[in-house]
């Protein structure tokens, strides 16, 4: 995992949840469970002190709003240029994507994969479903949908982890970019938590 200063062998990892807006606490619960140091990001420096990157669901527009209001894009897309893993779910596989029909605020812009917002209808057509993720033992994983978005296109280094049996694209993986249209930290399944960890030790 490209590290913030210090042996990364010597210490547990880092990881950062973007803390201006949704449910990063959720997050930040389920990481310190599995031994990692969670970090509630809030500043852009903060960037440079960890390992990787949890972007969380809430509301892609006003993530991309204050993430423009405080300098977070030129040093985000920074880290991503070093390598640095960064995991975005639902409004989080948004901010990430490059082409998000429609947006109407900023972006990271770092993945190459289209995204329509809140594509499986309102609030009240949430729901919840069993899928089957490519690499992750177990069974399949039980992943809540809230306004979820879904993973239009990708590009030819994007590879796709999991669909819904109509083919929808709902978790896609390019290098160490993981982009999630679900919600896993709203269940008591730690495996994409752990899948992430172990991304940036690979």
């Amino acid at each position: 995992m490209p590290s913030a200063a210090g042996d990364p062998k010597s210490r547990p990892a880092r990881v950062g949840v973007l803390g201006l807006q949704g449910d990063f606490a959720e997050h930040l619960r389920t990481l310190t469970r599995l031994g990692a140091e969670a970090i509630d990001v809030r500043r852009p420096e903060q960037l440079d002190e960890i390992d990787a990157l949890i972007i969380p669901g809430g509301e892609s527009t006003t993530i991309g709003k204050l993430a423009e209001r405080y300098a977070f894009i030129p040093k985000l897309r920074e880290r991503v240029a070093a390598g640095m893993p960064v995991w975005g779910t639902c409004a989080g596989a948004i901010f990430l994507a490059k082409d998000v029909p429609g947006h109407p605020h900023p972006l990271a812009a770092v993945m190459d994969i289209t995204v329509e917002r809140n594509a499986f209808g309102r609030q009240i057509d949430s729901f919840e479903a069993d899928i089957d993720v490519r690499g992750m033992g177990g069974g399949p994983f039980h992943a809540v949908f809230i306004r979820a978005p879904k993973i239009r296109a990708t590009g030819r280094d994007v590879d796709v982890l999991a669909t819904l049996p109509d083919g929808a694209v709902v978790a896609v993986r390019e290098g160490a970019l993981l982009a999630t249209s679900f919600h896993p930290e709203l269940t008591s399944d730690d495996r994409f938590h752990r899948y992430f960890l172990a991304m940036g030790r690979r």
